[in-house]
């Protein structure tokens, strides 16, 4: 079974600068990636179209990008039941707060995980951990990920042993 693909939806082409680090995250794990701008407010219909004919069109997760108001991420899993995953973008507006609360404070029923301000990296990660659940090629890449990171850390903190030792 072929993996199932990601779309990284962006309420503005101008969300492109952070989107990107989870355009090249899911491809670092050659997991195929669409990508589109759509916006809550001005496309909604094509939004929600979109989104529910997402799954029929070989999608396992859409992750939605969005600055200020954010409503993107809740109007793509308002029309689907597949996994939403936002990130809030950092604006000129309150930093990104506003942005984070919209995306974050979904009413139930409509669940949207939540990553960092400007987190595409993490987003991208956690959409590969949802498909590496039926994909046990992905599991072992993710957890070769996790034993890379560990031994990068190890090796910081051999550095530092050595550096406080000559002090």
């Amino acid at each position: 079974m072929a993996i199932r693909k990601v779309a990284v939806i962006m309420g503005s082409d101008s969300d492109l600068p952070v989107v990107k680090g989870a355009i090249d995250k899911l491809k670092a794990f050659d997991i195929p990636v669409e990508v589109h701008v759509m916006s809550a407010h001005r496309t909604p219909a094509a939004a929600a179209a979109f989104a529910s004919g997402a799954k029929e069109n070989g999608f396992g997760v859409i992750i939605a990008a969005a600055g200020k108001a954010a409503h993107l991420a809740g109007v793509l899993a308002a029309h689907t039941t597949l996994p939403v995953i936002g990130i809030p973008i950092k604006s000129s507006t309150l930093d990104g707060l506003d942005a984070l609360l919209a995306t974050v404070q979904m009413p139930s029923g409509i669940p949207v995980a939540t990553v960092a301000i400007d987190g595409s990296e993490n987003a991208a990660i956690l959409a590969a951990q949802m498909l590496a659940l039926s994909d046990e090629s992905l599991a072992q890449q993710l957890s070769q990920m996790k034993q890379e990171m560990e031994q990068k850390v190890l090796e910081k903190d051999r550095k530092l042993q050595q550096t406080v030792t000559q002090m």
